[in-house]
């Protein structure tokens, strides 16, 4: 007799996890797990900390051949000697021991007053996730080594004399990424070389140099100019409007910490991307956060002013700060003593002080600075007051409902924010559940979505001007901004707000359905928008296939649009020698079933998803029209028979 799965939950079901456990358990919560990089990030940090606290002028990172890469610096190396309490040496406290650092005490005379390290987490993380991890240290003269494995001391710590070919100080690590952390072992050599360029950038007269032993490179970054000269090469050579330059730091009279501030080097352009960087003691922040909302309103708030003492803000213009930020590029170096980031991967800063602290050093210093630069200041304010009629042009109201002069874009509409039609889509998304799935997954830069509740009426023997007593028309009609036409007019395609208008719909019967009402409402009502090809179906997977790990290859998923492509993945699962079986096979009854990641992947990727233009194929505008008048209109019951005893067979049923 089987016995039953205990399900009993009791003191002894609690399990305490000790020590570095739970980040090789969940390594996701302390690292990116998509790369190495962030694990030799956290020992890279540290070596800039002491840089930035003022003893180490070098920083070297060597990769070498085996997977492993080494980090160096000439910093005061890590105290070997015993803790006072602990009673354990302090390097091996430091890479054991979570919460255990240097960068706790932040009093005056603490051995790090501005660090990126606040947790005392990171470079115990980058150990517990290491195959092999040595770290040397020099002081006093003296040099001690200790080597760790998976999170344990397999070395125990060994101190000699300093022999003539040592350094006098500083800290070598040398760490081998444990690849079954990670899902590629290889790191992004672009984003480590850019990490390592923005150290040298930000602290001024260090020397930072990448080895590379496998190509037999080396790159060496000095920058002398800082922020400016940065910010100008990343540019790339767009012309600059104004460009604007400062820093400030509080003193201690005043409401921030002595020493807390940040400098910036912001510049303005007309056309091209704008580049954008900030850090907050040395840790780039790639997510931004509250120093560059300080940024932010300290610019809107100088520009501003300085618009309204001139008198230049035109009748009717209501300034954003989004207005002013939309052409800065900038790079934001900004100190705080005690920072709280977003996650141990510190890509967003949350400290709520970080807004007044960097929006009082940047207002002031750039309403002086406009004032003294009153022409640059006035073709600043131009490129605001521009962008913020732009922006109220293409918010205003754009179609006409019966009755009520002009309405206003829909209230479900979820906009993008780009206005470059070439790059601009808007999804229509069948259902609710699934359209919120889409506004999580989607790219909102230039990704629109209009849930459509329900199924659209059929439309093919709709007059034009009956059309907009149906909601979800209007909403569609007024979302892409063009006014319903037939086949012989000259309508009006200015308005036209997105390049890709895509139907999404699910991949079962019912989403045929609707697929089929949209695109007889748009061959009807609209077809110089199939004309000008702007219409497209997305084209959802009814499967996924979960597949186990095989030999190197790791656990996967794949997708399948039919049944046709599900045999094909089965097929070549069988030739790759996966025992039958070992797979598992997932249905989507529908789009409301895929989570907003699994949505972006199969149907909203540029790289990935698979998206039909509308065309009109062999049939000329006639013949479609014939077609679909069989298939569509109310009194054609006789003929749409006739067309199903004809094609019948070849139709695929999906029950």
């Amino acid at each position: 007799m089987a016995t039953k799965p205990s399900t009993e939950y009791s003191e002894g079901s609690i399990r305490v996890l000790k020590g570095l456990e739970p980040v090789k358990q969940r390594p996701g919560m302390y690292t990116r797990t998509d790369n190495p990089l962030h694990v030799l990030q956290e020992v890279l940090d540290n070596a800039a900390d002491e840089a930035l606290a003022g003893h180490g002028k070098r920083i070297r990172v060597i990769l070498h051949g085996d997977g492993s890469a080494t980090i160096e610096d000439d910093g005061r190396g890590i105290p070997f000697g015993l803790h006072p309490e602990e009673k354990a040496p302090v390097i091996e406290l430091v890479f054991t021991r979570l919460h255990a650092g240097g960068k706790f005490d932040k009093g005056k005379g603490g051995a790090y007053s501005f660090s990126g390290g606040l947790h005392g987490v990171g470079v115990s993380v980058t150990k517990a996730l290491a195959k092999r991890l040595e770290a040397t240290s020099y002081r006093e003269g003296q040099a001690a080594t200790i080597v760790f494995s998976g999170g344990d001391v397999i070395e125990p710590l060994k101190i000699r004399k300093s022999g003539p070919d040592d350094r006098k100080q500083g800290t070598t690590v040398r760490v081998w990424p444990d690849p079954k952390y990670f899902e590629t072992g290889n790191l992004p050599m672009a984003e480590l070389a850019h990490l390592l360029r923005s150290k040298a950038v930000l602290m001024p007269g260090v020397i930072v140099t990448l080895t590379d032993e496998k190509k037999k490179e080396t790159q060496t970054w000095q920058y002398k100019g800082g922020l400016r000269d940065y910010l100008m090469q990343t540019l790339n050579g767009d012309p600059v409007i104004p460009l604007f330059e400062g820093e400030g730091f509080a003193d201690s009279n005043e409401n921030f910490a002595e020493g807390e501030g940040a400098a910036w080097c912001v510049a303005f352009t007309e056309d091209g991307q704008p580049a954008r960087e900030s850090y907050v003691n040395l840790i780039p922040t790639t997510a931004g956060g509250t120093h560059e909302s300080g940024l932010r309103d300290g610019l809107f708030t100088a520009v501003k002013s300085f618009i309204e003492l001139h008198n230049l803000q035109p009748k009717g213009v209501k300034l954003l700060p989004e207005d002013v930020f939309a052409r800065a590029s900038y790079v934001l170096s900004a100190k705080v003593l005690d920072p709280q980031f977003q996650g141990q991967i510190k890509e967003r800063l949350n400290s709520r002080d970080a807004v007044r602290l960097v929006s009082s050093f940047v207002r002031p210093a750039l309403e002086l600075w406009l004032n003294q630069h009153v022409e640059y200041g006035r073709k600043l304010a131009e490129l605001a007051i521009r962008a913020a009629q732009t922006r109220q042009k293409a918010g205003q109201k754009v179609e006409k409902r019966k009755g009520s002069g002009v309405a206003v874009l829909p209230g479900k509409l979820t906009d993008c924010e780009s206005r470059d039609l070439s790059h601009n889509e808007v999804f229509l998304v069948e259902g609710d559940s699934a359209g919120g799935s889409a506004k999580m997954g989607r790219d909102k830069e230039c990704q629109a979505i209009l849930p459509l509740r329900g199924k659209v009426l059929n439309t093919w023997e709709v007059e034009r001007d009956r059309l907009f007593a149906n909601n979800e028309i209007h909403d569609i009609a007024v979302a892409i901004g063009v006014d319903p036409h037939g086949p012989g007019d000259s309508p009006d395609l200015s308005g036209l707000r997105y390049g890709k208008i895509c139907i999404l719909s699910d991949a079962d019967v019912d989403g045929s359905h609707i697929q089929v009402l949209l695109l007889t409402l748009f061959f009807r009502h609209f077809p110089k928008l199939i004309d000008s090809g702007n219409v497209y179906v997305a084209r959802p997977p009814l499967f996924r296939v979960d597949t186990p790990a095989r030999g190197k290859k790791p656990a996967g998923k794949q997708y399948a649009l039919d049944q046709g492509e599900l045999t094909a993945i089965l097929d070549k699962l069988r030739k790759e020698g996966v025992a039958e079986g070992k797979w598992s096979i997932s249905r989507f009854k529908g789009l409301g079933e895929m989570n907003a990641e699994q949505l972006w992947e199969t149907t909203l990727n540029p790289d990935t998803r698979r998206l039909l233009p509308v065309q009109l194929g062999k049939f000329d505008f006639a013949g479609t029209e014939s077609l679909i008048t069989k298939l569509m209109g109310k009194g054609e019951a006789a003929a749409r028979r006739e067309l199903m005893e004809l094609h019948g067979d070849s139709v695929e049923i999906d029950i």
